[in-house]
């Protein structure tokens, strides 16, 4: 492929600044298409980004001869039917995460893309992140020693609360996003712990609903370990109080200590025998700009992109683990 023409799926608010910017800024790539289901807020959408074309079917966007590669910027529910529609009409796919509704449908999409050929990619773009790779950066350099094992914690303030349930977000809805906020957040961290240090090979995990909000889980505890030995435990609560929001990875060295945060993107703090290191970066105004780059560079074959169909498909299968017990007893799964 010379030129990327993509054709965008879902015109929601992760796309307004965090994506569909990008893909013009990109060289070699460009928006030309947006599907959205209501007619009026997809030409205000395409009007506002100075987008060519706009169209309430997704189908007839898949169709379309001037769209060469499809953005799938849906919720969860609807990532694996669009993706391999896209891919058996001879379109590669870049979907946002999670993947899919469920680890069978990751498995649907990548056996979609080996049999038409077409590239599957991913929106973990924080394998791509200057903080991120700095970290990993430190941890091949062996700054930290052997790394030991990682901890993880993310608390939240419920949005919730004070909502009727046809107010809440379809991020608590588990027909739509697959489960609760932990789909959607701990994806992220999931996916990047798999960058750092391989796939998960062991995951136990405690899934409950303490506040009583809406349906899915709101609060999770788990163990795991990973390919390369590193163990790791984590913690997540989606109905804290704001006094105890929390957001943390830490990771501990035979030598030293690396904590960051997920989503703040604030400084990388390093300990070590050396003393105390703090590494601050600038992330890019449009934030997957660093990693559409490596999709666009990888469809014109010119590179290689670090979040595939496969990587992301390992860290919806964890996801799933930790969560399933509970939804077993509660019939939603």
């Amino acid at each position: 492929m010379d030129e990327i023409r993509w054709g965008m799926i879902g015109a929601g608010s992760v796309t307004e600044l965090k994506s569909a910017p990008a893909f013009g800024k990109v060289p070699h790539s460009q928006l030309v298409a947006v599907m959205r289901r209501d007619g009026a807020r997809a030409e205000d959408y395409a009007r506002r980004h100075g987008v060519p074309k706009w169209t309430t079917s997704a189908e007839a966007l898949i169709a379309d001869p001037e769209v060469n590669a499809i953005y799938v910027a849906t919720p969860p529910s609807t990532h694996a039917s669009y993706a391999i529609q896209a891919m058996q009409a001879g379109k590669p796919v870049y979907v946002e995460k999670p993947m899919a509704l469920h680890y069978g449908e990751c498995l649907d999409m990548l056996r979609v893309s080996h049999e038409t050929g077409m590239p599957l990619y991913v929106a973990y773009y924080r394998r791509t992140l200057p903080a991120f790779l700095k970290v990993k950066e430190l941890i091949e350099a062996g700054a930290i020693g052997q790394v030991l094992t990682v901890g993880i914690k993310l608390f939240k303030h419920s949005r919730e609360r004070h909502l009727k349930p046809e107010e809440m977000s379809w991020h608590v809805n588990p027909a739509i996003a697959g489960a609760g906020y932990f789909y959607d957040l701990a994806s992220h961290q999931f996916d990047y712990l798999d960058f750092l240090f391989g796939p998960v090979t062991l995951i136990k995990g405690l899934a409950v609903n303490r506040a009583g909000l809406y349906a899915a889980e709101d609060t999770v505890s788990a163990i795991f370990s990973f390919a390369s030995g590193v163990t790791g435990c984590g913690h997540w609560c989606f109905v804290a109080d704001k006094s105890g929001e929390e957001d943390l990875i830490d990771i501990t060295g035979d030598l030293g200590r690396i904590t960051l945060s997920s989503f703040r993107h604030g400084e990388v703090i390093m300990e070590n025998r050396e003393g105390t290191h703090k590494f601050r970066f600038v992330n890019p105004e449009n934030i997957q700009f660093h990693l559409i780059s490596q999709v666009v560079a990888a469809l014109r074959g010119e590179g290689h992109c670090v979040s595939t169909g496969e990587s992301a498909a390992r860290t919806s299968r964890i996801l799933e683990e930790t969560v399933r017990e509970y939804y077993q007893q509660v019939t939603l799964f």
